[in-house]
């Protein structure tokens, strides 16, 4: 290897040694977001580490054929300690910036696709169910009014009956009455819940 590749090699890794310092402490200060799940950061820990190492490796293959020697692992490790010293806290001030200007980002382009997407499009549907289920009430309403007029005379009837019916199979009668009795409460719970979950406020 000539003199000029080896002093193309040694600068390289002093690069490779700052640039590793920089991702490392990026990824570090990233780290945050996903530390309590364990499973996921040894999987992005062991990821990063394979990732960085094939990189460097790339660029010594490109610079020198991929030749490793002491020197080549002394320059990398002085690049990093270059970062530590001179870069670092400039850096991380750097990186804090970049990460309130992207979260800020974020936000304003969430807050404008939900004001003039999701909220448009959620409103739309509550309305459009709030007036499905208003009709179903009404029409519902008006039939259940027109069976009470149509089957008044029958309800006299039956009552009529009713007085000559046995008493044993009266209190057949009741246990069935009160089945329908505790069904007809479950019905108008959820259909209060519904109601409720229809025209609630916001």
């Amino acid at each position: 290897m000539s003199l000029s590749i080896q002093f193309l090699t040694m600068i390289t890794m002093v690069l490779s040694g700052f640039y590793l310092g920089i991702v490392q402490e990026t990824f570090r200060r990233l780290t945050y977001y996903w530390k309590r799940r364990v499973f996921i950061t040894y999987f992005l820990e062991i990821s990063f580490w394979l990732t960085q190492t094939a990189i460097i490796l790339y660029v010594l293959f490109r610079v020198n054929a991929g030749e490793i020697r002491v020197y080549v692992i002394l320059a990398c490790l002085l690049g990093f300690s270059i970062y530590q010293v001179l870069a670092k806290s400039t850096y991380k001030r750097l990186l804090e910036w970049m990460i309130r200007i992207t979260a800020a980002v974020y936000r304003f382009f969430s807050n404008l696709l939900h004001t003039l997407i999701i909220s448009p499009i959620s409103w739309t549907v509550r309305t459009l169910f709030r007036l499905i289920f208003w009709m179903f009430t009404l029409i519902t309403t008006i039939i259940l009014f027109i069976l009470k007029i149509a089957l008044t005379p029958f309800v006299w009837i039956g009552k009529g009956i009713y007085q000559l019916i046995p008493d044993g199979f009266k209190k057949n009668l009741h246990k069935l009455a009160g089945f329908y009795s505790t069904m007809k409460n479950i019905c108008y719970k959820g259909y209060k819940k519904l109601e409720k979950l229809l025209f609630k406020r916001g």
